[in-house]
């Protein structure tokens, strides 16, 4: 649907993870994948508005297992902005869709960025339309303080540098964290059924996360895959690279064996950008692959919990 995805929570056991929205985009798909030009997006004709543009969501997901309160993603930050050719881009709710879980940024014990992107770490710091800043600053205190913060090892390596174009701020994202910055690898443990895999491509040291239940781990698992998609359509389309790939070949390579793992395992995955809803899964068929955005309850091993209007189911 072409509609930005609203605040959803899936239990995995003893364990759950809640999408929280921050905010959303519009934009030209032609721009954001080059190699849709002309192809009228007849896959998935749901995906673009009625002006042909592409909906794009911005947001974090909040797991909560045990006495564990975790941020994957910090989201876009309070953002308005064009970008002349691109799109729109609007954001700044994640404290508010955080307050609506009950929870306040000092209940937060670990923050995981699947990557440094900007509209994935606009939370790092104070910013504008945080209650606790006035308004027109920006401060370099951490949002979260009370916080573990895990980046891939390769990330940091590649954006810490500062000289990389399109990375992370220098002054309200790097600087902040160089103190309390903590490096992994792939399969590291961020928290009891939470650990990483690496998945490089759309950036050097790009991370999904893979949520388990703590207690057993006979539910099945939610996969949240960061920017490894950043839309539904590239279930389908695969080889459809999204323009800011800093290795488009290799973000491809990582695609196909991801979708490949993700179907076969019939895990519940989670794209943070997806439109209408994040949390689905990945089919394989005989004529290809395609995504099934959740709208019904799981069973035993796992429900699909609404926290607001749930959007109208629309099958791949």
């Amino acid at each position: 649907m072409a509609v930005p995805a609203g605040r959803t929570r899936v239990d995995v056991g003893a364990a759950s993870v809640t999408y929280l929205p921050d905010g959303s985009g519009v934009f030209d798909p032609a721009v954001m994948f080059p190699e849709s030009r002309g192809s009228g997006w007849v896959l998935e004709p749901g995906l673009l508005d009625s002006g042909g543009r592409l909906t794009m969501s911005f947001g974090a997901f909040l797991i909560q297992t045990g006495s564990r309160r975790m941020l994957v993603d910090l989201a876009m930050g309070p953002a308005d902005f064009a970008v002349p050719g691109l799109g729109r881009v609007l954001g700044g709710t994640l404290l508010s869709s955080l307050a609506h879980e009950g929870l306040t940024p000092l209940d937060i014990d670990t923050v995981v960025f699947t990557h440094l992107h900007p509209d994935h770490v606009g939370w790092t710091t104070s910013q504008v339309g945080d209650p606790g800043n006035p308004a027109g600053q920006v401060g370099a205190a951490l949002t979260f303080p009370a916080a573990r913060h895990f980046v891939g090892r390769q990330e940091w390596a590649y954006w810490s540098g500062g000289s990389q174009a399109g990375g992370p701020d220098p002054s309200s994202v790097v600087a902040p964290l160089s103190d309390v910055v903590e490096l992994v690898d792939d399969g590291a443990v961020v928290a009891p059924g939470v650990h990483v895999r690496a998945t490089p491509g759309h950036t050097p040291g790009h991370l999904c996360v893979m949520v388990s239940d703590p207690a057993d781990g006979a539910a099945p698992p939610v996969v949240i895959i960061g920017d490894l998609l950043h839309s539904a359509v590239q279930v389908i389309r695969p080889d459809w690279r999204f323009f800011q790939d800093v290795d488009p070949d290799m973000a491809h390579a990582t695609r196909v064996r991801m979708l490949a793992d993700l179907a076969d395992a019939h895990v519940t995955v989670a794209g943070g950008h997806f439109s209408g809803q994040v949390f689905g899964t990945v089919r394989a068929s005989a004529t290809g692959r395609g995504w099934t955005p959740l709208a019904e309850p799981l069973g035993p091993a796992g429900q699909v919990t609404p926290t607001c209007p749930q959007p109208t189911r629309t099958d791949a």
